[in-house]
């Protein structure tokens, strides 16, 4: 019996268009899949080192976050003053960190008398809330019920030794806090002068490899703009920080709080963390009212004004300067938030909106990420492909 090998082609041209393109459409789907799949694992793979090399991951992020930011002022020294490079990094370094020196020192010696008042500051707390004196005390026994019950019977609960006493354990945890501190600030310092003392070199580099002369000009525009975008955003939210500082400073003067710059600038601080840092300085400023003040209703007072000034600059003033283009998605905002301070801690949580900011920017950039800076952004206009 012979097969009609003549028949296959007319077989073939009898399907349907849709069947021969079936196929072809199954591919590309499963292509798909493939890159989406790809791209998890490398999304997980890069959160994996993040976490796994924080200690020099997070000076490197903080160098470059300080880099865009001062990235404005490298340009003014070196094309309107004419000062070398080299130069404009060392005179931009060294203004960032005495002023932060200056403030530092500045609220050194008041916060460290707030530490040292700590302990009689707790009984006169005890004496002022004593109305929730009783729950406090249902709620302990309530807890420690619940711990005897999830610990099992008493012989089998597991019996700690404590080999160090508490002394040695608070000072070893401050010797080795300090020394990771000093050498991260050593690795920021020196990560961001040499991304200021090169200026657009780096740039320039990539430029010259590139083939065509339209890839240039686009590869040029989207940086200079991207980066041009993130240091206003930046600066923006730094200046209405410093507002929110110096207002706070003022009325905590005024309600006759002690130490207004070391409040004002806790009030500045906080402001950097969406929705967790004001709720940290209601709290503050409430528990500061309660020692200043005799009647416990005044306390609410210096707690009010900063609510107030919060309200006033997050959904008034600020909205207004930064505009459309830096508007965020809030549940991804407090996402974030939650996610950076898991993974990186304060600094995590104080870096979590700029990244953020960063990577919507970046993405409003480029027309295959577009969609991705719309999600980021959470407002109902359309986003339209860039051209």
């Amino acid at each position: 019996m012979k097969l009609d090998l003549g028949q296959q082609p007319r077989a073939e041209k009898s399907r349907s268009p849709t069947q021969l393109q079936a196929p072809e459409e199954l591919r590309e789907l499963r292509l798909d899949t493939a890159s989406m799949c790809l791209v998890l694992l490398v999304a997980l793979a890069s959160l994996y080192t993040c976490y796994l090399a924080a200690g020099i991951i997070v000076p490197l992020t903080v160098a470059a976050v300080l880099y865009l930011l001062l990235q404005p002022a490298r340009r003014f020294l070196c094309e309107r003053l004419h000062l070398p490079a080299a130069l404009a990094a060392i005179v931009l370094i060294i203004l960032v960190f005495a002023l932060i020196g200056g403030i530092g020192f500045a609220i050194a010696l008041p916060a460290s008398g707030w530490i040292a008042k700590a302990p009689q500051g707790i009984h006169t707390l005890e004496q002022k809330l004593y109305f929730l004196r009783e729950p406090i005390h249902y709620m302990r026994r309530g807890l420690e019920q619940f711990e005897s019950a999830v610990s099992g019977p008493p012989g089998q609960r597991p019996i700690a030794v404590q080999q160090t006493t508490a002394l040695d354990g608070v000072g070893l945890g401050i010797l080795q806090g300090t020394r990771l501190a000093m050498s991260q600030l050593l690795v920021i310092v020196v990560v961001l002068f040499f991304l200021l003392a090169a200026g657009d070199a780096v740039l320039r580099s990539i430029v010259e490899i590139l083939p065509r002369f339209g890839a240039k000009k686009r590869l040029v525009e989207i940086v200079l703009d991207t980066e041009r975008n993130i240091s206003a955003y930046l600066a923006t939210i730094t200046m209405m920080n410093a507002v929110v500082g110096v207002a706070n400073g003022i009325q905590t003067w005024l309600c006759g709080l002690h130490d207004p710059l070391l409040w004002g600038t806790l009030a500045f601080l906080l402001n950097y963390i969406p929705i967790l840092g004001p709720l940290t300085g209601i709290m503050a400023f409430f528990l500061v009212g309660l020692f200043t003040y005799d009647v416990i209703w005044w306390a609410f007072l210096p707690a009010g004004i900063y609510l107030a000034i919060h309200v006033a600059e997050g959904e008034a003033i600020t909205p207004m300067l930064v505009a459309y283009r830096f508007t965020l998605n809030p549940v991804l905002v407090i996402m974030s938030l939650f996610f950076w301070h898991w993974m990186w801690g304060v600094i995590g949580a104080l870096l979590a909106v700029p990244l953020l900011a960063i990577t919507k920017i970046f993405c409003d950039r480029i027309e295959p990420l577009a969609p991705i800076g719309h999600l980021l952004g959470g407002s109902r206009k359309r986003y339209t492909a860039a051209t």
